[in-house]
This record gives structure tokens, C-alpha cells and sequence, in this order.
């Protein structure tokens, strides 16, 4: 009876959050469905059924076309970089070097910026007039000069830079836990084997860390598919749509074109987009953790 009690309580602290969940995320994923499959593409409310037409537009459409390209370019180089960098750091604080906990706070600082705050500071920092190109005008390295975002073949990469300052102690953060989690009798038994530092690294922390760098993958894909805040703030959609996504796309088409249905099929995409990405990962972590 007291069992019985006590699974009723949980039952009912969960029932809210069940509830809020059910409503305000799925409820509202099968209301975006139903409007990207709807004629709305007008100020004025028009839910009679259109099937695929939307999506299928879409895919034709020049723009979106560039979008899934920038996306596709953006999040390689965005999860490279990160992985490298944050690796990269992470092995030099694993020295134990002096002054550590300043550097570590400095790594992870940016990550307590907002992405707005963070691409309005870049955008600055990248105007061709200002901020990086006077520095190197001023240092007599004129030769380094860029026109950094803009110009349209090099402009995303101008937001990665960007990206890649606020989220590199991210995965710093996480190498570094995983570093420190790797015991010293594992890394003298390989050095006395006749390791050198590359060869431990290469052959023995390295693989011991691909959970972390899946897990980190993950994280900085989802977010680098559903980019919107730092590029709206850095550089909206860039000259010739240069630098943008599908996420600006949705936004313009959306509430600045009324095309509503248009809109949600953008967001329906992005959220497959995601999916893809995230739920195989789901799905490995849970057979993993059963056969564990």
C-alpha cells in the first residue's frame, strides 16, 4: 500500500512538468507541422491542406539552396575547429602549467556571452575599417589585411572565427575533465613500454577521449544547425546571402513576409536537420548504457 502511495506522489510531481512538456514542445511541433503543410502564406489565416508543396519550394528556392550550403560549411569547419582547439588547450592545462585556473576561467569566459552580445562585438572587431585590420595597419602588417565578412567567399568563415571564440572552452572544458580522468599509472605503463609524448596522445588519451569527443559533437552540430543569434548580430544574411542560414531565412520569411506556412516548413527542416544528428547519438547511448 505504501509502495502504491509513493508511486502516486512521483506520478503527481511529474504530472505538470509531463504535461508542460506534451503541450509546449511536442504540442507545438505537430502545430508547426500542420501549418508548414497548410496555403498560409498570407497575413490572413489559410489552413486548408497543401501537402508537401511547401517543402517541395523550398528546395527550389535559390536562396534556400545557399542556406544548406553556409550550414553545411559553417558547421564543418565550426566542429573541426572546436575539436582541435578545445583538444589543443586541454592538453596544454593538463601540464599542469602555472597560473591555470586563470587560463582555464579565460577559455570558458566568452562562453558566458550571449551570442548576440558575442556577434556584435565580432562584427566590430571584423569591420574591414576597424577593429583587427586598423591593428595590423598599425603594427605595419597592412599585408595581413582582410575584408573579413565582406566578401561573400570568405564571409562565413568570418562568423566561424566568431563561433569558434565562444565555443572552444566548451570542448576545452570537456577534454580536460576527460584528461584528468585517465589515470597516471595508464600513461607511465605506455611511456615505459617506450612511448613517446605523441605516441601516448596518438595511441592510448586520444582513443580513451571518443566518447567526450562524440558527446561534444553533438552538442556544438545541434547548435551550429540551428545557428541564428550570432549571425543575425554579426552579419545578417551577408552580401549575396554569403553568410546566410536557414534560421534567418525562417525569421524573414516569417514574421517580416507573413508567408507563415513557408516558415514552419524552414523549421520543420531544421528540426530534422537536428534529429539526424541527435538521434542516432540517443539511440547509442542507450544501447551502451543497457550492455553496460
Amino acid at each position: 500500500m505504501r509502495i502504491r502511495r509513493d508511486r502516486a506522489l512521483s506520478a503527481l510531481i511529474l504530472l505538470p512538468s509531463v504535461v508542460a512538456v506534451g503541450v509546449f514542445v511536442y504540442g507545438f511541433i505537430g502545430w508547426t507541422v500542420y501549418v508548414a503543410m497548410s496555403n498560409w502564406n498570407s497575413f490572413v489565416p489559410d489552413l486548408s491542406f497543401a501537402g508537401l508543396r511547401n517543402f517541395a519550394d523550398l528546395f527550389q528556392t535559390p536562396r534556400f539552396q545557399i542556406d544548406l550550403g553556409n550550414t553545411l560549411a559553417f558547421t564543418l569547419t565550426f566542429l573541426a575547429g572546436c575539436l582541435g582547439i578545445g583538444l589543443l588547450l586541454a592538453v596544454l592545462l593538463d601540464r599542469q602549467i602555472r597560473g591555470e585556473a586563470f587560463f582555464r576561467n579565460a577559455f570558458l569566459f566568452p562562453m558566458s556571452i550571449s551570442f548576440i552580445v558575442g556577434g556584435t562585438v565580432w562584427q566590430w572587431l571584423l569591420n574591414p575599417s576597424t577593429g583587427v585590420n586598423l591593428l595590423l595597419e598599425s603594427a605595419g602588417l597592412g599585408v595581413l589585411k582582410s575584408p573579413w565578412y565582406t566578401e561573400p567567399r570568405i564571409a562565413i568563415y568570418a562568423v566561424v572565427i566568431a563561433a569558434l571564440w565562444q565555443m572552444s572552452g566548451f570542448t576545452m572544458a570537456m577534454y580536460l575533465a576527460g584528461l584528468r580522468g585517465i589515470s597516471d599509472e595508464l600513461r607511465e605503463a605506455a611511456r615505459v613500454d617506450g612511448a613517446s609524448d605523441l605516441q601516448l596522445y596518438r595511441h592510448v588519451i586520444i582513443p580513451l577521449l571518443h566518447p567526450i569527443t562524440l558527446s561534444a559533437a553533438i552538442v556544438l552540430g545541434h547548435i551550429s544547425l540551428k545557428i541564428f543569434d550570432l549571425v543575425f548580430a554579426m552579419t545578417g544574411s551577408g552580401p549575396a546571402f554569403s553568410t546566410d542560414v536557414p534560421g534567418i531565412f525562417m525569421f524573414e520569411t516569417t514574421f517580416r513576409g507573413n508567408r507563415f506556412a513557408e516558415g514552419a516548413a524552414i523549421s520543420i527542416i531544421m528540426l530534422v536537420m537536428v534529429a539526424v544528428v541527435i538521434i542516432p547519438y540517443l539511440i547509442y547511448s542507450t544501447r551502451t548504457e543497457a550492455e553496460a
